[in-house]
């Protein structure tokens, strides 16, 4: 849980930060008055708030066949420099409506180096062309296919899973699947940044108001009323994992800012991780906007280092587990 001064003054940094980005996107159009196609094809040219695509030319692309026949891109980064150790499987951010794995290259590739894993994100289908629950049908598609070692011959002697935003919300759901469908529990740590847990909106979404900080209030009710058709009910656990039962999930790591709309949800959601049982890291960062690791500042480059060495260790203690497990008796 955070000491005191995690919710102290903003660091001076990530205000100005925050400033310019609010001044930035007050003075454009809102996303939900252009076509959706608009929105996507301006975030990928840098046009929006966050900077432009940079794909990293060591990553491959494969396709994984979903549930329902069709294909669900992968994109995969391995780590150059030192030997792989286990795979993250990585959600993108965006609102269920926006974003692609090919965004976070860059966050991915250091991540990749620093702590040995192998990345691959996935190109999960989106909202509102796809609602609830393509998307999480995907994303359990390619973590089954991942544990059962489908995906390019990626190490499954460790297994962590995340993403940001959307993206955490989906790795949350994703765990709860396995465990609830399939009786499996094949991730060994969580790394689950600013995610939207509760899709009826917490209290800090709701009382944000309509300043765009990235996101406003405004914004995550268009999202989810993109996502979630009306035929479902927003705190159904399966739709909003911080309503479901938590027992028997994985170490995590949760990690937001306090200038982020989405605080409550990081808040509640790390509070039940731990209350049922599980391990649990709360990061709190004074200042920081919603998903702030995506611009550069000295708070994101400590931030995503944080993360990394979360992952790692996550991964030592995994590997420590093992080593001390007793071998299975021989068959006669």
């Amino acid at each position: 849980m955070p000491t005191p001064d995690a919710f102290g003054p903003d660091d001076p940094e990530l205000a100005a930060m925050n400033a310019e980005i609010a001044a930035f996107q007050a003075a454009r159009p809102s996303p939900w008055s252009l076509p959706l196609d608009v929105v996507r094809q301006a975030r990928r040219e840098g046009r929006g708030v966050f900077p432009a695509l940079v794909p990293d030319p060591a990553a491959c692309e494969s396709l994984l066949r979903g549930r329902g026949g069709h294909s669900i891109p992968l994109r995969v980064l391995r780590p150059t420099c030192r030997p792989e150790r286990g795979t993250y499987l990585h959600f993108h951010g965006g609102g269920w409506v926006f974003g692609e794995a090919v965004e976070n290259d860059p966050r991915l590739r250091a991540l990749a180096e620093a702590t040995g894993l192998a990345v691959v994100s996935v190109d999960y289908r989106l909202a509102p062309e796809h609602p609830f629950p393509a998307g999480p049908d995907d994303c359990e598609d390619a973590a089954l296919a991942l544990a059962a070692g489908r995906i390019d011959d990626l190490p499954t002697g460790f297994l962590a899973i995340g993403g940001e935003s959307a993206g955490a919300h989906l790795a949350a759901v994703t765990l709860l699947r396995l465990r609830d469908r399939h009786g499996l529990t094949p991730f060994a740590g969580a790394n689950l940044v600013a995610g939207c847990f509760d899709l009826s909106m917490t209290p800090s979404v709701r009382r944000f108001g309509g300043e765009r900080l990235i996101l406003n209030t405004g914004d995550v009710e268009a999202f989810a009323t993109r996502f979630v058709p009306p035929e479902f009910d927003r705190r159904d656990p399966a739709v909003s994992p911080l309503y479901a039962d938590l027992t028997g999930l994985p170490p995590a790591l949760f990690t937001v800012g306090t200038r982020d709309l989405l605080l409550d949800d990081t808040l509640f959601m790390a509070s039940r991780w731990q209350a049922a049982g599980n391990g649990t890291t709360l990061s709190v960062w004074p200042g920081g906007c919603h998903v702030f690791q995506a611009f550069a500042s000295r708070a994101a480059d400590a931030s995503m280092g944080e993360m990394n060495r979360f992952l790692a260790a996550s991964c030592d203690a995994h590997a420590t587990r093992s080593a001390a497990a007793p071998a299975a008796a021989p068959r006669d």
